[in-house]
């Protein structure tokens, strides 16, 4: 062979070993487990050690899957109670794969443990709830009970019972019988918690009304206390400017009779010291007054009216 000819062979052949040793290496993280499957089905057990690993380049083939705990957020529900309260009930939980191999085995992925824990999770839910009245699921003590906006949403006589299990106990419940079931999908149940309760929505449109009318009636309550202390203040307005105008009248009834004695005193007085002059100004007052152009008198010639007229010769 020509050299040209061998050196590209040496170069295949090396680029061919390359590319075997690329598929044939791979990687695990500490976050991170693998099971290897040729021809679709697994061989061997999890490879979960962190590090470089080995495979059969091309007829192998790795598929990774989560260490890390991971959390699944189910849709609410529409759940009768023992009491027959029909109510949404919202959950979510923690979860991790504890057996890669089973779990490959049986869901494959994460989106087929998604729905395996919509039957297992939301099926233990319903059954919990049903065995339990709703003031057991709303609550979690016998503390006492506080009334708030968001407590007028439910209500209060269908929480007045005393709780024997409580919110949190139930939350067990449903932990305890849906952890019996997932290890056989290689899954394994760290935590479940009721998220939300909720009337379904036709008995919220109720509690809704119920609300306005309480809203209505406490603002019916507060106008009425308005318009009481109005009246009250207004009447108090009303007493306290009659005492002042009656206050007004009386000091000017006394500044006005001192002015009359003072008035008559000096009238008094000038009388006393001229009474002829004293008659003969208000006898020509009262002519001025009273003998207008067209006024017409009818008196005697001895009327004393005509006192100062009759001597005025």
């Amino acid at each position: 062979m020509k050299p040209p000819i061998r050196t590209l062979l040496i170069l295949g052949a090396v680029l061919l070993a390359v590319i075997f040793m690329v598929d044939a290496v791979y990687v695990v993280s500490e976050t991170n487990q693998v099971i290897i499957t040729q021809f679709g089905e697994p061989i061997g057990g999890a490879v979960t050690k962190p590090g470089l690993h080995f495979k059969l380049p091309f007829v192998q083939k790795k598929n990774y899957f989560e260490k890390r705990w991971l959390s699944w957020d189910g849709d609410p529900n529409q759940i009768p109670t023992k009491d027959k309260k029909y109510i949404w009930v919202d959950t979510y939980c923690r979860w991790r794969i504890a057996d890669p191999l089973v779990f490959f085995q049986r869901v494959a992925d994460e989106r087929g443990a998604h729905s395996r824990l919509d039957d297992i999770v939301d099926g233990e839910t319903r059954n919990a709830i049903a065995n339990f009245d709703l003031y057991e699921i709303v609550r979690s003590s016998n503390r006492k009970f506080e009334q708030t906006e968001e407590s007028l949403l439910l209500d209060q006589t269908e929480l007045a019972g005393e709780v024997q299990t409580g919110r949190q106990k139930i939350a067990a419940i449903i932990l305890e019988a849906a952890s019996k079931i997932t290890p056989q999908f290689g899954v394994e149940l760290k935590d479940v918690r009721i998220k939300r309760v909720n009337y379904v929505d036709e008995v919220q449109r109720k509690v809704f009304d119920r609300m306005i009318a309480e809203r209505q009636r406490i603002a019916s309550k507060y106008r009425s206390e308005g318009d009481g202390k109005s009246a009250e203040i207004r009447g108090q307005k009303e007493r306290e400017l009659k005492r002042i105008q009656s206050e007004a009248y009386r000091k000017a009834q006394e500044i006005k009779g001192k002015a009359d004695a003072e008035a008559t005193r000096i009238y008094a007085q000038a009388y006393n010291s001229d009474p002829e002059f004293y008659q003969f100004t208000k006898t020509l007052e009262a002519y001025r007054t009273s003998l207008e152009k067209d006024t017409w008198l009818i008196l005697s010639t001895d009327s004393e009216f005509l006192k100062y007229l009759k001597n005025s010769k």
